[in-house]
């Protein structure tokens, strides 16, 4: 393996990146970024072989090529100990056609078909497995969800705020969507767009090119009064269908929820429909629909997203754990815990009061709360500043906040540490021996950029770090109350590079320049 070079294309030339070319010298592996084949190995199938292991030392001045021979073990338990079958290893020589055996290669080689193992491996694959026969199909992201006739339909609005009914829905892309119909209370019934059956009649095909179908059932009924107000219907197993009563169009579709439910290889196992009902007066002319569509795996919870990819302005901080042995956060899959939060700010100001009321931190919106704390003489030290921390920072405040606004609890690298800061300040009071140690304002500075395309740039979180500010208090003499302010901040700090005069803000990207990036120039 030693003498083995798959890099090596040129004749008598060095191969940039090619480790294991002969014909490269000490300084042209000084110029090399990485080495393209790291290692070379035999037959993979081999339980153990030697393997020649080429790197760079970066550090060295300079950069230098480290070879290694170092025996491999295949992990693997079907692997193959000895090469002890020649003939599979070698190549034989074909068999010269002579007067003596030409009947003998006639009655092996000259039918339409030959086999050169023995009989019994000989199997008629092509019968076994036909074409496409093994073949499977999915769902992928953005692939329309198709249905028995056509595919699922999400109206939304296209040129104008006027309904299509051609826009398809897209496998995982959530979505929502408002727009206008044009009714005619006298035809309200022949209306299809304003039935229930319109949007569940179709069953949605499991996987794409299948037989296999999944009805849409109806998960829930709300009817919505002429008021705006609204009641939940007790049973959603009797379609309601539009018609006119006193004038009125009743049981018109004014809105429609789906949601899906799939499997972790792209296939569409149930599939719901939540209707919002309403009545049309005959004066109008035309209503406004809501439509929305949601995906959700089978076995796990739906998590909400704030953007896609990137935050967006408004939508809360997703924050999360690492619990024990698991190697990446996963709180978040909680609603209780999933955001990060302040103190959130009471009519009463009491901070004893306020402890537990909290308020989701929002991307993008600078925020400050605050309570007061009135301290007595008979309160103690440690349960105060305990319970002031509480309130500060929580009961269960996150270890990790979410990169992007769709980050995954798999993916590990999308997870901000929260970095925590403690500072000490001094309070002066004018009394007795012994002094405390409270928590007073805890500051979070989220600092975030713009990541990606200047054309759709997306805002992600780079850095987050909490600062707990603590004062000394001393010893109040009996019978004495002081107020002190406890404030909780928030600030965002966009930290992008500036751009150029022109141009939105550009990226910041943190690179390392190849050491032949500028070659053959100095």
């Amino acid at each position: 393996v030693a003498k083995l070079c798959v890099c090596d294309l040129l004749v008598a030339q060095c191969d940039i990146n090619c480790c294991c070319d002969p014909d490269c010298s000490a300084e042209d592996f000084s110029l090399f970024t990485t080495c393209s084949v790291p290692v070379v190995t035999g037959d993979s199938q081999l339980c153990s072989q030697k393997a020649a292991v080429y790197s760079l030392d970066v550090e060295a001045n300079p950069p230098e090529r480290i070879f290694k021979l170092i025996d491999q073990v295949n992990p693997s338990i079907f692997c193959i100990h000895a090469t002890n079958y020649e003939q599979a290893v070698y190549l034989k020589s074909p068999e010269i056609p002579t007067p003596e055996n030409f009947d003998q290669l006639l009655d092996k080689f000259g039918g339409a078909t030959f086999s050169a193992e023995p009989d019994s491996w000989n199997l008629d694959t092509d019968a076994q497995n036909p074409p496409d026969a093994n073949e499977t199909y999915r769902y992928e992201y953005g692939v329309p969800v198709q249905t028995e006739d056509a595919f699922l339909r999400l109206p939304s609005p296209v040129v104008s705020s006027w309904c299509s009914d051609a826009n398809p829905a897209g496998f995982l892309v959530n979505q929502a969507t408002k727009c206008i119909r044009s009714v005619s209370v006298e035809k309200c019934d022949s209306i299809q767009a304003l039935s229930m059956l319109f949007y569940i009649n179709s069953s949605i095909l499991a996987v794409p090119k299948s037989s296999q179908m999944v009805n849409i059932t109806v998960q829930s009924i709300v009817v919505q009064a002429q008021n705006g107000m609204r009641t939940l219907l007790n049973s959603s197993d009797v379609l309601r269908l539009p018609m006119v009563l006193d004038g009125l169009c009743i049981n018109a579709v004014l809105g429609v929820n789906y949601h899906i439910t799939h499997t972790d290889t792209g296939e569409i196992i149930e599939a719901a429909a939540a209707f919002v009902l309403g009545a049309i007066s005959k004066e109008a002319l035309s209503i406004e629909q809501s439509f929305e569509i949601s995906f959700t795996q089978e076995n796990t919870q739906p998590v909400p997203l704030s953007g896609n990819p990137g935050y967006v302005v408004g939508l809360p901080v997703r924050a999360g754990f690492r619990p024990q042995r698991y190697p990446f956060p996963a709180g978040f899959l909680s609603n209780k815990h999933s955001q990060l939060t302040i103190l959130q700010s009471t009519s009463t100001q009491d901070c004893l009061a306020a402890q537990g009321a909290r308020a989701p931190v929002l991307f993008g919106y600078n925020m400050i709360s605050g309570c007061k704390l009135r301290i007595t003489a008979a309160m103690k030290c440690q349960p105060l500043a305990q319970t002031l921390l509480d309130v500060l920072k929580g009961q269960s405040f996150p270890e990790y906040v979410a990169s992007f606004g769709n980050s995954q609890a798999q993916d590990v690298l999308d997870w901000v540490p929260i970095t925590q800061l403690h500072i000490s300040e001094q309070m002066i009071s004018n009394t007795l021996q012994s002094s405390c140690q409270i928590p007073v304002s805890l500051g979070i500075e989220v600092k975030w950029t713009k990541y990606g395309s200047l054309v759709n740039p997306q805002a992600r979180i780079v850095n987050v770090t909490a600062t707990i500010t603590t004062t000394t208090l001393k010893q109040l003499p009996s019978g004495r109350k002081r107020i002190i302010p406890i404030t909780s901040s928030v600030v965002f700090t966009d930290i992008s590079s500036p751009a150029e005069p022109g141009y939105k803000a550009w990226p910041t990207i943190n690179i390392k320049l190849p050491f032949d990036f500028f070659y053959p120039f100095v």
